[in-house]
């Protein structure tokens, strides 16, 4: 009997420990790879988010620079073909500098014909998710609020690995073994 009373204290200080690892909080990708991946196109690393919006899925070709070094992707539905796209850049927004957005707790809205957009200040950037037609604003706040820096596996979906080393000779294949080097060009005798 003795031995479960002191397995039971045990197991219950395991339980916290294991529940942990169950969250759906996903751990933030390395800064430092996040920096090295946007720098190379020209993004600062800071503006580097990623969302999730039930239905869409990341166009991975949209993704690139928005403005001078901010951040844009756009999510897509297959089933309805509408849109999202997600922008991050330099600035805030207050009711002096968006006269027609409207607070909704930590954010802001604003519709304009058939576009809707939330925008989020984070620190010293803004981020925006805005859509058309197909695109309700419960779907849209949720995306908003919901972004995020990305993870590991969620970078690696997101933006390339960085480039080599451009002082690496790049290899050709229409190169001859032997001789000065140049291309060889020869047709032969039909042309």
């Amino acid at each position: 009997m003795m031995r479960s009373v002191r397995a039971l204290p045990l197991a219950a200080l395991l339980i916290p420990v294991l529940l942990t690892g169950c969250g759906t909080e996903k751990e933030p990708a390395d800064p430092a790879e996040i920096a090295s991946r946007a720098s190379a196109l020209g993004i600062a690393p800071e503006h580097v988010y990623v969302t999730e919006a039930d239905g869409f899925t990341l166009a991975q070709q949209s993704v690139g620079v928005h403005g001078g070094d901010g951040f844009s992707a756009v999510y897509v539905s297959q089933q309805a073909g509408a849109q999202i796209q997600l922008t991050v850049d330099r600035g805030t927004v207050t009711s002096a500098n968006c006269p027609d957005c409207a607070r909704d707790g930590d954010a802001w809205f604003r519709s304009t014909g058939d576009q809707r957009e939330y925008a989020v200040p984070k620190d010293g950037h803004v981020l925006r998710v805005g859509g058309g037609p197909g695109v309700s604003r419960d779907v849209l706040r949720e995306a908003a609020l919901g972004a995020h820096h990305p993870s590991a596996a969620e970078l690696d979906t997101l933006l390339p690995a960085a480039a080599p080393d451009a002082t690496e000779p790049v290899e050709r294949g229409d190169l001859p073994p032997v001789g000065d080097g140049a291309p060889n060009n020869e047709v032969g005798a039909g042309g």
